[in-house]
C-alpha cells in the first residue's frame, strides 16, 4: 500500500492516502530510539483504518442514531457503514482513498471530494506537518451540497497504554452510554472521581467510551515508565474529547479531539447546541490541533 513519510531528525510519521489520509504511525526517532507515540501499525498488507495509528472523522464524529437525522424541516436517512455496527459512525472520511496535493520532506496535504454518505456532499483537506518532532494535523470540510447541514469534525488516534500512563485533560460534564453506546444522561465529572482529569491521573481499570464536555482544549498523557510525556493543544472548535479504553489490559487508548458530542444530530437542544456546526453551501469548518512530545 502506498504511503508518504514524513521527518525533521527528531520524529517520523507515516501516512496512508488509501486509508482515509490515516496515519500507520508517529514515532519519536531522536536520541537513536524508536518510540510510538501514537499505536503503530508497521503492517498494512492487510490494515483496516482501524488498525491504524490515527484516522480523520468527516463529515462526523461517533455515531447517529435513529437511521438518520432531522434537520430543516426534513429527515435525511443515513445507512449503517460498519458490519457488526448498527447505526452509521464515522463519516465517510476515515475508509475513502484521499488523493495526494502536496508532499515535502515535513509535511502533506491531501483531498477528500465526496458525494454521500446521505445528503453530505464535500471537499475535505487535510495538512499534516512536522516541527521539532511536534505533529500538526490541520483538517477542513466545506459543504459543497446545496443543503444547509450539520458538520462535524475530530480525529481518533490510538495511543500506547502502560502500567505507568496517566492523562490530564479538563471537563465539567460526561456523558453516560447505554448498551448501544449512545448517550444516557450526563453527570458532572467531579462526581465521578475515576474519571475527574482535572489533574494526572491513572486511566479507569475497566471499560470507558464517553464524551467529556467543555473541553478547554490542553491535555497531556505521561507515560512514567518510558519517560515521555505528549501534549495536545487544540484550536477552540474541538470543544469535546471522547474517551475510550477496554479495560487496563488492553494495551491501548483512544483520546479522540472533537466538534460535537455523540449523536449530536438527534440531542436535546438541537445540532448547533451539541457542538456541530451548521453549514451553508461553500461554508467550511476547520480544526487545528498539535501534538507536542517530550523526554522526562
Amino acid at each position: 500500500m502506498d504511503t508518504i513519510s514524513l521527518a525533521d531528525g527528531v520524529a517520523e510519521v507515516v501516512i496512508v492516502p488509501g486509508l482515509g489520509a490515516g496515519l500507520a504511525s508517529y514515532d519519536l526517532v531522536s536520541h537513536g530510539r524508536r518510540e510510538p507515540l501514537l499505536r503503530a501499525c508497521r503492517d498494512l498488507s492487510r490494515a483496516t483504518p482501524f488498525d491504524l495509528a490515527n484516522i480523520l472523522l468527516v463529515p462526523w464524529s461517533n455515531r447517529i442514531s435513529g437511521g438518520g437525522f432531522a434537520f430543516g424541516g426534513r429527515f435525511y436517512p443515513l445507512q449503517p457503514n460498519l458490519l457488526d455496527e448498527p447505526m452509521p459512525i464515522h463519516g465517510n472520511g476515515f475508509s475513502s482513498a484521499w488523493n495526494t496535493v502536496e508532499v515535502s520532506a515535513v509535511s502533506a496535504c491531501l483531498t477528500l471530494d465526496s458525494d454521500g454518505p446521505g445528503p453530505f456532499k464535500f471537499l475535505a483537506a487535510v495538512c499534516y506537518s512536522l516541527e521539532q518532532g511536534a505533529l500538526r494535523v490541520a483538517l477542513k470540510v466545506t459543504n459543497h451540497g446545496p443543503d444547509r447541514l450539520p458538520f462535524g469534525l475530530g480525529l481518533h488516534p490510538w495511543f500506547p497504554r502502560t502500567p505507568g500512563t496517566t492523562l490530564q485533560a479538563r471537563a465539567d460534564v460526561v456523558t453516560l452510554e447505554d448498551r448501544l453506546h449512545l448517550p444516557n444522561g450526563q453527570i458532572a465529572v467531579a462526581s465521578r472521581e475515576d474519571w475527574n482529569f482535572s489533574a494526572h491521573r491513572g486511566l479507569p481499570d475497566r471499560w470507558i467510551n464517553n464524551d467529556f464536555s467543555p473541553w478547554d482544549g490542553h491535555a497531556e498523557i505521561i507515560w512514567l515508565d518510558r519517560g515521555l510525556s505528549l501534549s495536545i493543544e487544540a484550536e477552540r472548535a474541538l470543544s469535546a474529547y471522547i474517551l475510550y479504553s477496554p479495560a487496563s489490559d488492553a494495551g491501548f487508548f483512544c483520546f479522540e479531539p472533537v466538534t460535537h458530542l455523540v449523536d449530536a444530530h438527534n440531542r436535546a437542544g438541537g445540532p448547533r447546541a451539541n457542538g456541530l456546526a451548521i453549514l451553508d453551501h461553500r461554508d467550511d469548518l476547520a480544526i487545528v490541533c498539535r501534538f507536542v512530545p517530550t523526554r522526562l
